[in-house]
This record gives structure tokens, sequence and C-alpha cells, in this order.
């Protein structure tokens, strides 16, 4: 799974073969009897959908990442897995026009490409989720226990976090390796970049993986979450922490966010692993309902990797503060270099030369 799972082909087959579109969802047509024509004005809708979030999330990422990287102030751990955060929504977003392309042409890219972007999808969906589970632990520690959050060990204990967060997503992205480019059928015209379990039974492996990602991707760190958040607004409705108050507001906003953009589309992958499953009765209607549910939530799902800038400017008062002491520091100091520049080459006064 991952952030950008469009999984689903026909393999409610007997011919126990998974094709799982991660990303670009295109059904076996000819191999399912209960095939229907896709209208191609969707796939183009989902097309101008993932421009519009890469032209969203791009900006507004590296805006976050500025605002972050520029403090003057040492960097609380809340502040650095925000950081990384916003560098794993960056990236998840760099590989949008690739999707958005194989949405109208098929995939164009080649094997290579397929098994890296969607080892980058997944590695960063996994990432995203573990950082806010790193939050709400540090807001945890902080407002409960009263931890001291700045001090130098417990910065160097926040790096090698950060770190470890990075190298478990990456390995449990590893699946994705599985993912090349193939047509779906002997008649379609298009490639797709789908999942091909070619060791031992797919549908064993594709069990497997997908528990790894509801466990590792979405319930354990929900868990985690839900446990911090319940005790740490608990001890803050019995205390008058103003600015801690503003903080959490902050934090809670983002991580509803993240429920609010990936939990129907976890929702839809359970119903379609219980119908693969033979947990579910299996239908035509059953099955089309299915796919066309994993099409919406997957793309609500990647809303998140722009989603978050939009919190920090309307809700974070101490982002927007900061948004306008850099911009006013960044036009001064191009009016300080231009007029520098006009006193070396006219040999005239202009006072201090600090123009305002």
């Amino acid at each position: 799974m991952v952030s950008l799972v469009y999984v689903f082909e026909e393999d409610y087959l007997q011919n126990d073969t998974l094709h799982s579109n991660l990303t670009l969802y295109v059904p076996e047509l000819n191999l399912s009897p209960c095939a229907m024509e896709p209208d191609p004005a969707i796939y183009v809708t989902l097309c101008l959908i993932l421009i519009a979030i890469f032209l969203l999330a791009i900006p507004g990422n590296l805006m976050v990442g500025w605002v972050i990287s520029t403090s003057r102030q040492a960097l609380t751990p809340s502040d650095m897995y925000l950081f990384h955060l916003t560098v794993a929504d960056g990236l998840m977003a760099l590989t949008l026009p690739f999707w958005a392309v194989a949405m109208v042409q098929g995939w164009v890219f080649g094997d290579f490409m397929c098994k890296f972007l969607n080892l980058v999808i997944e590695a960063n969906f996994y990432t995203s989720i573990l950082f806010l589970a790193c939050i709400s632990i540090d807001r945890y520690l902080v407002i409960v226990h009263a931890s001291e959050s700045l001090s130098s060990r417990q910065r160097k204990r926040s790096w090698i976090l950060c770190a470890a967060v990075w190298a478990l997503g990456w390995a449990l992205a590893l699946p994705a390796l599985f993912y090349d480019a193939s047509k779906p059928n002997s008649a379609s015209q298009k490639m797709v970049c789908s999942e091909n379990f070619n060791i031992g039974r797919a549908s064993s492996w594709r069990l497997a993986t997908r528990l790894f990602r509801h466990i590792f991707g979405f319930f354990l760190p929900l868990g985690v979450m839900i446990a911090c958040y319940s005790v740490t607004i608990a001890r803050l409705l019995h205390t008058r922490g103003f600015r801690k108050h503003r903080a959490m507001k902050v934090i809670i906003a983002v991580v509803i966010a993240f429920l609010l953009c990936w939990t129907p589309y976890n929702i839809a992958m359970m119903v379609d692993t219980s119908l693969r499953a033979g947990l579910i009765p299996n239908s035509c209607a059953v099955r089309n309902s299915v796919e066309m549910a994993l099409l919406i939530t997957n793309s609500m799902a990647l809303l998140h990797s722009c989603i978050n800038p939009v919190l920090y400017a309307f809700v974070a008062e101490k982002f927007r503060r900061k948004i306008v002491l850099l911009l006013q520091r960044k036009v001064r100091q191009e009016r300080l270099s231009g007029s520098k520049f006009s006193r070396s080459t006219s040999q005239t006064s202009e006072g201090n030369g600090a123009v305002l």
C-alpha cells in the first residue's frame, strides 16, 4: 500500500495472478466477466487532479521547509519531525506528474521507474504516519511529563529517531520492488505499472504485504497517536498553558487531516483485501463498487501531500508570523544589496544604506 496505491486488477479470477495497480489503476477488462467500459473522462479528471495537487504541494512544502530550516532558534523535536514530514510530502508530490501521464497514456516510463516511483510513494507514506506518531509521543513527553525538549541530548535522540524512521519506512516499502511494467492482457494497447508477485502464491504474498500496510501503515501509528493525545488533551484541560494549547491545535489539525485523507482509502483497501480473501460475498456489483471506491479514495489520499502547508497557513499563528518576518528580512536584504551596488557605481552617499 502506500501513499498511492491504486490497487485493483482482476485477481478475483482463479488464475491467482496479481495485477494490483499502485498509482495507476487500470482494470483487466477482458479477463473480467463483470468488466464495464471505463469512461475516459474519469481518467482525464484524475489526471487533472494529480496535476493540481502537484502544483499546490511543491511550492507549499518548499515554503514550510524554508520557514522551519531558517529558524534562528533551536528546533524542538516536534519541529524536526514536522520538517521531515514536509520532506516526505514533497517527495511524494514529485512523483505525481508521472502518474498523471500514466492516467491518460498508460505507463510509458519503463520497469525501473515503475519500481522506483512506487518505492518512493510507499516509503513516504510510511514515514509520514510514523513521523506523526513521533510528534504525538513528543507532545506527550513535553506536556504530560514536563520533559525538556531543547536539551542537546534530546535533539541528538530526535535526529537518530528521524534516521530510524526513514530506514524503517524504506524497509517497509521494499515490496514495491515487485512492481513492473506490463500489459494487463493481450488485447490491451497500454502498459500498466502493476504488482507482479512471481514468487510462490500471489495470494499469500498479497495478504502478507497488505497486513504490513494495515498494521505498520495505519493501525499501529494510529493507536500510538490516540493513546498519546488522549492523555495529553486530558492534561491540557486541567492547565492554563495557552501556548501549549495553540501548539496542540496545530498538531491535532495535522493528524485529523492525515486521517481524513487516508482513512477512507484504508477502509476501501481492507474491503478489497476481504473480498479477495473470500471473506465478503463476491458479485459484479460489489467488485465494481470497490474499484470505484479505490479510485476515489486514492485521489483523496493524495491530497495529503499538499494539505499540511494550508493548515499551517490558516491554523498556526506562529508559522504566519515567521513567514512575514522571513519575507520582510529577504526584502530588506535585497534592498540593502541594491543600495550597496548603487553606491559603488555612482559614488553617491545614501546615509547609512539601510532602506526599510
